[in-house]
């Protein structure tokens, strides 16, 4: 999916990451750049773009959750879990300006990924474990854990964050 208004706020300097839910967009920037100087482009770029009348995405492709589709051969536990994080987890979650992605279900572990700004919250292991995992455990007897995945680039920013805050630390 290729996005013009995406395209745009990537031209602004200091932005590392933007997200678009179904009705909000959240946007993350470097560590040393200021929101203070970034917020006129921002709100610029948004406001050109929805008075152009473009589409958010080239293709018209719709900004529904693929991964909670249901699939004819999910098993009953699996639709379950798609329908609780679709109907009851996702939308409290986009309200704070983030997402989760279903990754999987094995051996009663449900697999998730946290997008937007539930991504670098702090809170979002507790998010993840109070929250999520009580619910999807109330609901699905099945379901013994709830898993954070974190895709490569991820780990590796999280490691060279622990090794800046380390070297700070010693100062």
């Amino acid at each position: 999916m290729k996005s013009p208004l995406a395209k745009q706020l990537f031209q602004i300097e200091g932005i590392t990451g933007v997200f678009f839910g179904p009705d909000f967009i959240t946007i993350s920037k470097d560590a040393m750049a200021e929101w203070q100087l970034m917020k006129p482009d921002i709100y610029s770029a948004i406001m050109d773009h929805f008075a152009s009348g473009q589409s958010i995405v080239y293709d018209d492709q719709d900004l529904a959750a693929s991964d909670t589709t249901i699939l004819p051969d999910d098993p009953e536990e699996v639709q379950m879990i798609k329908e609780l994080l679709d109907t009851r987890i996702r939308p409290s979650i986009q309200e704070d300006g983030g997402d989760i992605e279903y990754c999987g279900f094995e051996n009663g572990i449900v697999k998730l990924k946290l997008k937007g700004s539930c991504r670098g919250c702090d809170s979002a292991t507790v998010t993840l474990k109070n929250g999520i995992e009580n619910m999807l455990m109330h609901y699905i007897p099945e379901v013994q854990a709830v898993e954070q995945v974190i895709d490569e680039n991820e780990s590796v920013a999280i490691e060279e964050f622990d090794k800046l805050e380390e070297k700070l630390g010693e100062k």
